[in-house]
């Protein structure tokens, strides 16, 4: 049985990560194996290269180099993970992949989003089956964000502004790519977001398994 390769999307602060640990729950419920994995991370290498992009100053990288760094983590990632666990059967849920870089290093800060696809297709070449896009308003998601107080805000630092470039890019992509995108609308209450995460995970997995 070929498994299959869900990813989450959304803007910082706007749940998706909560919802991906939520859908690996159900999910092993129903008695699938799943891998819930998230980049930049999700193997030992690219462990390492996420502290590098995700803590400092806000200025710390170009937007080229932080697309360099984030290809080498999703490299390492993809070798070591996320496809060994797909061709195993496995449901691989993954918290952001390239559509993130897509957004954040080839939109917000320069026309970038050539160069960020050239490279995905030289060295990355596998988009998700299903792309959920937890939608949520950027101050909203933001002020969330915020308030975690955790060492990896660098991005959130970029401030209310790179949340609301951030978002219209993602309901963009959402357009571009519509043949595997789901929005969510993450503003609703938590257990009906999940709701309706997992009634658009469940199709997918019964259409294509």
């Amino acid at each position: 049985m070929s498994g299959h390769f869900i990813t989450f999307e959304g803007i910082d602060g706007s749940g998706k990560s909560t919802q991906a640990k939520l859908l690996a729950a159900r999910l092993q419920a129903d008695g699938h194996e799943v891998v819930l994995t998230r980049e930049p991370g999700g193997s030992v290498g690219a462990e390492e290269i996420r502290a590098l992009v995700l803590e400092g100053n806000p200025d710390r990288w170009s937007a080229e180099t932080e697309i360099l760094l984030f290809t080498a983590a999703r490299r390492d990632h993809l070798e070591r993970t996320i496809l060994p666990a797909v061709a195993a059967g496995k449901i691989v849920i993954c918290d952001r992949f390239a559509d993130s870089t897509r957004m954040y290093q080839g939109l917000s800060r320069g026309d970038l989003r050539g160069i960020v696809d050239q490279l995905h297709s030289l060295m990355i070449g596998r988009e998700p089956d299903l792309t959920v896009l937890i939608d949520m308003d950027p101050a909203t998601g933001l002020a969330r964000a915020k308030s975690r107080q955790t060492a990896e805000e660098r991005f959130e630092d970029f401030g209310q502004a790179l949340q609301e470039q951030m978002r219209k890019g993602f309901l963009d992509l959402s357009n571009e790519f519509s043949d595997r995108f789901c929005v969510i609308d993450g503003a609703d209450d938590m257990d009906r977001v999940s709701n309706a995460v997992y009634a658009a995970v469940a199709h997918h997995i019964e259409a294509f398994s």
